[in-house]
């Protein structure tokens, strides 16, 4: 009979022990899933955007520090073209600035430009990267392996849909917040 007990007692022990490693192990993987997301605060409500890491690492990196320096907040779309895309990430509001940072070499993948894909802006030269990015309104296949993809909205694309249009647009919308998840979700 107490080896029975013994043996149950093991049993549950051993249960009690996957179980607990298998919820540290779940809590690690929402903590490394949220450094690859970010929330983007419009007026209209909350962006979801998933970082690509596996396609661009150097941007998804550099993204993640100048969001970590608050550099996108208050940041206007500068140029919003319907049915194409909307651009934002100048200081100057002008799309012709950027951060204080070096430009970056191009990450190009042969991940297509669809409907919420965020692509790095840059100018004719392929290394030129900087802090500007736009989000793709439709697909847009002349971009494919010609800009880096670094992410996409996973949800509140309809957010997005009502950002102001122009070039620039007489009354632009802006970035209120922009954060790495895993940040916000440390605060709580």
């Amino acid at each position: 009979m107490r080896v029975r007990h013994l043996r149950f007692a093991v049993r549950c022990m051993a249960l009690f022990l996957f179980v607990a490693s298998a919820g540290v192990a779940e809590a690690k993987t929402k903590k490394k899933d949220l450094e690859n997301m970010l929330y983007m605060e419009l007026k209209s409500g909350r962006v979801t955007i998933k970082l690509r890491p596996d396609l661009a690492p150097n941007h998804v990196e550099r993204v993640k520090e100048l969001v970590r320096a608050k550099f996108y907040d208050g940041i206007v779309f500068h140029r919003v073209i319907p049915g194409f895309m909307a651009q934002t990430g100048d200081p100057t509001g002008t799309g012709t600035g950027g951060s204080d940072k070096p430009d970056l070499k191009a990450e190009f993948s042969k991940e297509p430009f669809k409907r919420g894909t965020i692509g790095a802006a840059r100018s004719a030269s392929p290394d030129s990267a900087n802090s500007q990015w736009f989000i793709c309104f439709e697909p847009a296949s002349h971009l494919n392996s010609q800009y880096t993809v670094w992410g996409e909205i996973v949800e509140g694309m309809e957010l997005v849909d009502k950002i102001a249009p122009g070039e620039p647009p007489a009354t632009p919308d802006k970035i209120v917040t922009l954060r790495v998840a895993a940040d916000v979700e440390d605060e709580r």
